[in-house]
């Protein structure tokens, strides 16, 4: 690792633990995704939680060329996960200084490992996908320009996650057209998006199998029961504390929640314990 990368990644972990914003990017941004990566796994590895799945996001269309990707992976660590009861409102905490969003996602929770050395097509991505939810992630990173840098600065800060809900089971999710998983996202009562789970590229499906040999490239094995939450399918919409939402998919139910200020505590109590 570089001076610079070592930077990178002390600077915005601390900077989560700290429940801190970074007013600006901590150091020269990587030229390369496989340079933002480097960084990320060693933030994973320095971070007191163990990674129980992986957020998937969208590259922006005028980054594609320049970072030759489609598609770009962050951790979701254990503790950031949460299930969901019919009714509940959730309390989601971001980083009051830093970037906020809402995302509607459909989630995957794998049904067997994938181990390093494993050849993946899309009839292995189909066999493993398990159960599909519907969700909730909570995109929020200490730095509020971090969509703004792009692809490679998402990647640096654990690919901007802060946390996922979720939500109910889609049980026949093989027998259906995507275009049949409906999708929409409320704040403060506006609506900020709605589509399907067909907007994504490929489907969800196509989300996985990217992940799945993205993850053999970087020698990382994926465990069963790993949640792979498979992008923003209405888009990433932005929030800030106090902000109230509700995600709707339709017979699947709706997810309401609230974003909260993340406090210092949090971050105190996550040193602790690891």
């Amino acid at each position: 690792m570089t001076p610079n990368q070592k930077i990178i990644s002390a600077a915005f972990v601390d900077a989560r633990q700290a429940a801190l914003g970074l007013r600006v990017y901590p150091g020269e941004l990587p030229a390369t995704l496989a340079d933002g990566y480097a960084i990320q796994n060693m933030s994973i590895a320095r971070w007191p939680d163990a990674v129980a799945g992986w957020k998937i996001g969208l590259v922006p269309p005028a980054f594609r060329d320049s970072v030759g990707a489609e598609r770009l992976v962050g951790p979701i660590f254990a503790d950031l996960i949460r299930g969901h009861a019919d009714g509940e409102v959730h309390a989601m905490p971001v980083f009051a200084d830093g970037f906020a969003a809402i995302e509607a996602e459909f989630i995957f929770v794998l049904a067997e490992s994938v181990p390093v050395g494993t050849e993946i097509t899309p009839e292995l991505a189909r066999r493993v996908a398990g159960k599909l939810h519907v969700g909730v992630e909570i995109a929020s990173s200490p730095f509020p320009g971090i969509n703004e840098l792009g692809p490679i600065c998402v990647v640096t800060d654990f690919g901007n996650n802060f946390g996922l809900i979720v939500g109910p089971e889609i049980t026949d999710w093989q027998s259906r057209p995507w275009s049949d998983m409906p999708a929409s996202v409320s704040i403060n009562g506006i609506q900020v998006g709605a589509t399907t789970a067909a907007s994504l590229p490929g489907g969800p499906i196509g989300a996985l199998e990217f992940t799945l040999r993205l993850m053999q490239t970087r020698g990382i094995a994926l465990e069963a029961g790993s949640c792979i939450s498979t992008g923003a399918v209405t888009g990433v919409h932005e929030a800030h504390v106090d902000d109230s939402s509700r995600v709707d998919f339709g017979p699947w139910g709706e997810i309401d929640l609230t974003l909260t200020a993340l406090q210092p505590e949090w971050g105190r109590a996550k040193l602790s314990a690891g």
